[in-house]
């Protein structure tokens, strides 16, 4: 018998729900302090999920998990960013 290979799971910062890693976004703050997106998964960083989903960022920005979870404040400008490269995925 195969052994069942075990799926990684992350909670989304917005709905705070467990999901699979492969369907959440990873947003990961470098250690030069630059929040982006990580479509590779492998950046090094302080890493945030969140769902592929618009409503899911805005939750996190709202209640500042995205925040506490990168350790560090967030620019408005960056939030904007981060939105539209959601809407293009």
């Amino acid at each position: 018998m195969m052994k069942q290979k075990k799926i990684p799971q992350r909670m989304c910062v917005g709905c705070q729900e467990m999901k699979n890693k492969k369907e959440l976004l990873r947003i990961v703050r470098s250690p030069e302090g630059e929040v982006t997106i990580d479509l590779t998964g492998k950046k090094s960083g302080r890493g945030a999920y969140v769902c592929k989903s618009k409503a899911c960022l805005e939750q996190a920005v709202k209640a500042k998990r995205l925040e506490r979870s990168l350790k560090q404040p967030i620019d408005p400008a960056v939030y904007q960013m981060l939105l539209a490269e959601l809407e293009k995925i």
